[in-house]
């Protein structure tokens, strides 16, 4: 969990994804679409990319990706993200982050 730690650390936005993951790129669309310029971590082409998937599991990401942090903390998968898109919340969450300016 250090690691994935220190992966957000001082970033807005940073998206754990797979290249091969239909729902990684709706939700990298959805947020790059508001103007965020998200951090995005493709962990079937980084080194430890199983170790980092294995503790996104462990902080309760499940499924383990796509995995969003704002704000250097963790929001959820596409169910959370898109939860907050329908009730208007993601936009300001994104405000609060420093990741948009509006």
């Amino acid at each position: 969990m250090e690691a994935v730690t220190r992966m957000v650390a001082d970033r807005p936005v940073v998206i754990f994804s797979r290249t091969t993951c239909c729902m990684s790129h709706t939700i990298k669309t959805l947020i790059s679409g508001f103007g965020a310029n998200p951090t995005v971590y493709e962990l079937d082409e980084i080194q430890d990319g199983q170790q980092v998937e294995r503790a996104l599991q462990q902080m309760g990401c499940k499924p383990s990706i796509p995995a969003v942090f704002i704000g250097q903390q963790l929001i959820g998968g596409p169910n959370q993200i898109m939860t907050l898109q329908v009730k208007n919340q993601l936009i300001p969450m994104l405000m609060r982050a420093g990741a948009i300016w509006i």
